[in-house]
């Protein structure tokens, strides 16, 4: 297998870009008209963003024969995004955002490191550990400083995070297989629309009348747009020059970019075991986009 030290820095810059934008979710919902339903934001998000991805994939004539398709990534790739979407959710609000975001963010480097070693045999090396593990502690300190109150621990909450994170790697590792053979595009459109397929039934009997209200259409699309059909254009495109496992623990900049911006548009304030977190989520992910030759370097200058 490819070692990370030969991984293309180009491919880890644009999962990056990604978790960035993914980053931006939160604060953007904030803008929503009141009485907003997440799980609303969430299937239409899938909806909008994959008719923009399929609109591409059309008219780059990129998507043909979809029977002679391996339909068992692709299914097992839209259901793990669908999950995730429902069970990350209801993780939070079972068992809190600081508990819900370390244990289904925070395993899913993690789980994917040890999909990876048992049933492909990949050993990520000692850089990608090194990288998740500050990421990780980094991930822990910047949700756990942020509760307000003592933690509570919810079993259920913690089988649904952890739910999520399977979810999550699940799905790098099948788009990683697609990306084979389809190109980015097509392998994106058919993955998000499928997904949104599955969540539609959850959006039956839902209020919607918010979504009507010209900020409601304007977070929508956003969502849709830059948190979804863009995003996960640079995901994919990433995917082909990173492994599974690395493009997973970048995508730990995500809960980083949600920190910074809710002190810098929301007005939220930061303890210093957050600050120290954001520090080490940064060192992680330094560690697995700036190139090998160039750490040498620097350590070497230091």
């Amino acid at each position: 297998m490819t070692d990370l030290k030969k991984v293309h820095s180009g491919g880890a810059w644009l999962v990056l870009s990604a978790a960035l934008l993914w980053g931006t979710t939160g604060t953007a919902q904030t803008f929503a008209p009141a009485g907003f339903d997440p799980v609303v934001i969430g299937g239409l998000r899938l909806a909008i963003g994959g008719f923009f991805l399929m609109l591409l994939a059309l008219s780059r004539r990129e998507i043909r024969q979809l029977r002679s398709w391996p339909w068992k990534p692709v299914f097992l790739a839209a259901a793990a995004t669908a999950t995730y979407q429902v069970c990350f959710f209801a993780a939070v609000a079972k068992t809190g955002v600081a508990v819900g975001t370390v244990v289904g963010i925070g395993s899913a480097p993690i789980i994917a490191g040890l999909i990876g070693f048992f049933f492909l045999g990949q050993r990520p090396g000692r850089r990608w550990g090194g990288a998740t593990f500050l990421a990780i502690i980094g991930c822990s300190l910047l949700a756990l400083s942020s509760s307000q109150t003592d933690v509570q621990i919810n079993p259920i909450g913690l089988l649904l995070a952890l739910v999520a994170g399977t979810a999550y790697a699940a799905y790098t590792f099948a788009i990683k297989e697609l990306l084979k053979n389809h190109s980015p595009n097509a392998v994106m459109a058919v993955i998000v629309c499928m997904a949104a397929l599955l969540l539609l039934p959850l959006l039956l009997g839902r209020e919607l009348s918010w979504v009507l209200q010209p900020r409601g259409i304007a977070v929508v699309f956003y969502l849709g747009l830059f948190t979804m059909a863009l995003s996960y254009w640079l995901f994919a495109r990433g995917l082909l020059a990173t492994q599974a496992t690395t493009a997973v623990t970048l995508t730990l900049a995500e809960p980083m970019t949600a920190a910074l911006l809710g002190v810098a548009v929301v007005g939220e304030k930061l303890s210093i075991p957050a600050w120290a977190g954001l520090l080490l989520i940064g060192c992680g992910l330094l560690i697995l986009t700036v190139p090998t030759q160039v750490l040498r370097m620097k350590v070497q200058k230091w």
